[in-house]
Parts: structure tokens; C-alpha cells; sequence
């Protein structure tokens, strides 16, 4: 009796992991081979993963003269024969956990990243190294098959399960042939069209890999393809926007980021914003060419940090994003709908006191935040907004229409105050010390978010900026510390960064340690049903 063939597929929520797995079923059935499938749900999205295990008997039942195998319902590290992921860093998770076995495994995984909730709370950059995860496949594994799947089920209007089963198919490592895998996937009824599309396109660019490998193409990293390119640039398709002529005659080292902001600024209120964002670029410019600098980091830097805060999340642009037409049709694309079938979207929302406050004006906000202050925790409810009704996606366009209200918001305007003292403090500190300018410019990177992520980031800048100040009192009495001032703040920055709680950065700068917030656990008595 042939060994089984053991397969491990590590997806994501909504990827169709499940859906995969039933087409491995069903073509392994269409064969008369004895399969067998168990899984391990998580959650939805990046917050966690779904295991899908599979043993397979590369036998027909005939030739079994009766005799049933045993299988396996977890998979063995170093006993898998086919491992599938769909993302790049969920391969990852399989070679850390052992299941990828140099003498055995083939590794199949899509080289596109979906950012873990962890990645994206970081205050700095807390994306995990790509690089790291594809040596690890080339060492790792018996044969790799990796390269950007979601960019071609994006391509066929598809899911990437799709792509993922015709990668797994064209790899060679499945008992099955190419019409076995078309046929489960046409019994499965949904999308058919697509999902076959998907399937042929990743059959074709897995066999592709494989005459490339045998041809000595280079590594890994060669098949991973756009995984390790820029990101960045107009998409396919798509005519680049016309340059501003402000940003057209900025200096070669701004303009490409000065350019992007401007755009960015443009689409979150309007020229006028944008305008205002070239005021204070070409300000902080002109004070770093009176004071001799030829590489122009400090605006160059200011730049890049100034658009994404002058940008800054709020309910307003939430709601414009998610009643997008690109938004809306992502969504049809990735749950796999065909044009005719309807679609329910449901949003999870939970808007709290400082959600609401932000849409309002000063004065009324904080009237509010008197009256309401002690009760705010009683405000974060969860509410389910279904946007594909028309009275949840009317709500969606209001919020949206406050668009042209924000100027006069409370945000709005504690984000200016702060950003103009940033501003501020960086053209002060170009006079005195350039590369002390640098590091501050860089602290606009501290503050991001909404709610909580972004007091905290306030509170943190504020606390630099403090510092700078009274650094540089001590030095006009020749009292100043003994390290340098750049150095102090490239040192607070880290660990602002480091530590949202604000402890790291008060130890930089000598600062008494801050309450922590408490959240006190709530034990609930479940009611007795009658």
C-alpha cells in the first residue's frame, strides 16, 4: 500500500480555504482515492489563520481489495508532503512550526502580504521581513513554488484560493490530474468561470517556476517577483496624475514625495489643503537652504510625514473610504460574486466619545466631554451598519458629506495646533543644529491613528517637543545635558515608538513614569434559560 499523501493548506478568513479543501476532496474522490479532511477554524482576517489538513491514498479503492487506511487527523512537523499558504507570511508559520521538511515538502504560498493586526498597531514599523521568510523556504523546503497570487486572482477577477489550488495542481505534487481539478471545481457550482480562470492561470505560472528552476533560474527571490518590488508608482493601466506646477519646481530630492502628498491631500479635502501642505514644505525648504543644506533630508523627511498626518483618520474619511465604488467592487471580487448575485455588507463599528467629539466644534466638543467625560466607556457599543442596505449606506454618505465641515472640527483643530508646533520647532532647530532638525522631522512618524493610538502619539510628541525646548534653555546657560541633542531625540523617537504606553519615553527623557491605564476584567452571569 502507497505512503498517503499529506497536505497542510495554512489560509486566511475569507480566502476560500475551506472551499480549496473541498475541491481537493472532490478530486481525489473523482480518482476513487480514500481522502480524508480535518480543520482548525480561527478568526477572521489578519487577526488569525484556518488550518486545513488533508491525507490523501494515491490508490483506487479496487486495488484496496477491501482494506480501509487509517489517517491521520493533525498533521506530524517534518511529515507533511504538500504545504499551501496563501500569504506570504502564513508560509512562514508553517516553517517556523517544522511542518516543512527538506527531504519531503513542497511549499506552494503566494509572496503578496495581508498585514497582521500586529504589524499594523506597531507605532513604528512593525511589518515582518519578507526576505527572512523566503531564505528560510529556500533552505527548507524540497521544492518551492512561490510567487504573487493574489495579484492574479486580482487579474481574473477571482479568490485566491483559485490560484492557490492551480499552483498546488501545476507544482506536480498532487495525485490528480488537471481535469479532476477543473471538473471539483465546476461541481462546486460558484463562479465558475473565475475560479477556473484563476486555477489555469496558477497551473500555468507553477509550471512555468518549475521549467524556470530546471533551466537554472535564479532563486526564491527571482520567483517571488512584485513580493520584493516597490510598491509603490501608478498601477497597470492607470495614466500617472499630472504634477502640480508648485511641486514641478521643487528641488529633484522633494518632488516625488511632495508630489505624492500633494495628491493624497487633494483626495482627502481638496486643493486648498493641499496648498497648504506646499506652505509649509516649501517653509521648511527655504529655511534648510539659508542654513546650507545640500541633500534637503530634513524636508524631504518633513514631507513625507507632514502628508500622512495632514491626512489623518477620522469618521469622515472612514466613511469615504468604505462607500467607495473601488471599495465596493474589491469586496464583490473577493467574496467571489457574480455580477447578478446580490451582496450583503455588514460593518462593524464601535464609535466612542472621542469618535463622536471629533465631528463637532471646539466648544461644543468639549462641553460634551464635560458632560459625558465619567460616562464614555458607556458610548463604545458595537453597532452593525449593513452598507448594502440603502438606510446603512445613507448614513455612510452623510458621515462622508461632513467632508467639507472638518475644517471646523475639533480634530481638526488640535491636529493643526500640533502640527504648526512641530513645524515650528523643526525650522527653529535648522539654525542651530541641522542634524537635530533631521531627527525631529522624523518624530512626526509618533503621532498616527484615531482615539486612544492617537492621544497617546500626541502626548508622546509634546513630550519631545517639551524636551527640545528645555534643552536648548540649558544650553544658553551652558547647562545643557552632555549628550547631544539629535541623539537625545533620535533616542526618545525609538522609544516612543517602542512602547505606546509611554513608560520607554519616559525614561529617555527622565520623566516621571505615566498611570497605566487599567481595564478592569467585567465577569458577566449568563442567564438561565427558562
Amino acid at each position: 500500500m502507497p505512503a498517503p499523501i499529506t497536505v497542510l493548506v495554512a489560509a486566511l478568513g475569507g480566502e476560500g480555504g475551506g472551499v480549496l479543501a473541498d475541491w481537493i476532496i472532490a478530486a481525489a474522490r473523482a480518482h476513487d482515492f480514500p481522502v480524508q479532511g480535518t480543520s482548525v477554524p480561527g478568526v477572521a482576517q489578519r487577526t488569525g489563520a484556518t488550518n486545513y489538513y488533508l491525507e490523501i491514498l494515491p490508490a483506487p479503492r479496487a486495488a484496496l481489495q477491501g482494506r480501509e487506511p487509517v489517517f491521520s487527523l493533525v498533521p506530524y512537523p517534518g511529515d507533511v508532503a504538500i504545504v499551501a499558504a496563501s500569504e506570504l507570511v502564513e508560509a512562514g508559520r508553517m516553517l517556523q512550526g517544522g511542518y516543512v521538511n527538506p527531504h519531503k515538502t513542497v511549499l506552494v504560498a503566494s509572496t503578496h502580504r495581508e498585514f497582521a493586526v500586529s504589524e499594523k498597531a506597531a507605532m513604528g514599523d512593525g511589518r515582518y521581513r519578507a526576505e527572512r521568510v523566503l531564505r528560510a523556504a529556500e533552505a527548507l523546503a524540497r521544492q518551492t513554488v512561490l510567487f504573487d497570487m493574489a495579484a492574479l486572482a486580482a487579474r481574473h477577477r477571482t479568490v485566491i484560493n483559485t490560484v492557490l489550488f492551480g499552483a498546488m495542481a501545476g507544482s506536480g505534487a498532487l495525485p490528480f490530474s488537471r481535469a479532476a481539478c477543473e471538473d471539483a471545481i465546476r461541481q462546486a457550482g460558484k463562479a465558475v468561470d473565475a475560479s477556473l480562470a484563476g486555477f489555469a492561470a496558477g497551473y500555468e505560472q507553477a509550471r512555468a517556476l518549475a521549467g524556470a528552476a530546471g533551466a537554472g533560474m535564479p532563486d526564491v527571490a527571482a520567483a517571488a517577483g512584485p513580493a520584493l518590488s516597490a510598491v509603490h508608482g501608478p498601477v497597470d493601466g492607470e495614466p500617472a496624475a499630472p504634477m502640480p506646477a508648485r511641486v514641478a519646481v521643487l528641488p529633484v530630492q522633494v518632488r516625488p514625495l511632495a508630489g505624492a502628498g500633494v495628491a493624497q491631500l487633494i483626495d482627502y479635502q481638496g486643493p486648498a489643503y493641499a496648498d497648504l501642505y506646499l506652505d509649509r514644505v516649501e517653509s521648511i525648504l527655504q529655511s534648510e537652504q539659508a542654513h546650507g543644506g545640500e541633500g534637503l533630508e530634513v524636508t524631504r523627511e518633513t514631507a513625507r510625514f507632514l502628508a500622512l498626518w495632514m491626512s489623518y483618520e477620522d469618521v469622515i474619511r472612514v466613511a469615504d473610504l468604505k462607500t467607495r465604488r473601488a471599495r465596493l467592487q474589491r469586496v464583490r471580487r473577493e467574496v467571489g460574486a457574480a455580477p447578478d448575485e446580490p451582496v450583503r455588507v455588514t460593518e462593524f463599528l464601535k464609535p466612542g466619545l472621542d469618535e463622536l467629539c471629533s465631528v463637532l466644534p471646539p466648544a461644543l466638543a468639549g462641553w460634551l466631554r464635560r458632560r459625558l467625560g465619567r460616562h464614555a466607556g458607556r458610548l463604545a457599543t458595537g453597532l452593525r451598519v449593513r452598507t448594502s442596505s440603502v438606510s446603512g449606506f445613507a448614513l455612510l454618505c452623510l458621515l462622508r458629506g461632513l467632508r467639507r465641515w472638518r475644517p471646523r472640527t475639533e480634530r481638526y483643530a488640535a491636529e493643526q495646533r500640533m502640527i504648526g508646533r512641530w513645524l515650528a520647532a523643526v525650522r527653529g532647530l535648522l539654525a542651530h543644529d541641522p542634524r537635530a532638525a533631521l531627527e525631529l522631522a522624523l518624530c512626526g512618524n509618533v503621532v498616527k491613528g484615531y482615539g486612544e493610538t492617537s492621544e497617546r502619539g500626541h502626548r508622546s510628541l509634546r513630550a519631545i517637543l517639551d524636551d527640545v525646548q528645555a534643552w536648548l534653555a540649558a544650553a544658553r546657560t551652558d547647562d545643557s545635558p552632555g549628550e547631544s541633542l539629535a541623539g537625545r531625540i533620535a533616542k526618545a523617537r525609538a522609544a516612543a515608538l517602542a512602547d505606546p504606553q509611554g513608560q520607554a519615553l519616559a525614561r529617555a527623557l527622565d520623566l516621571p513614569a505615566p498611570d497605566l491605564v487599567e481595564h478592569p476584567l467585567r465577569f458577566v452571569r449568563k442567564p438561565v434559560s427558562s
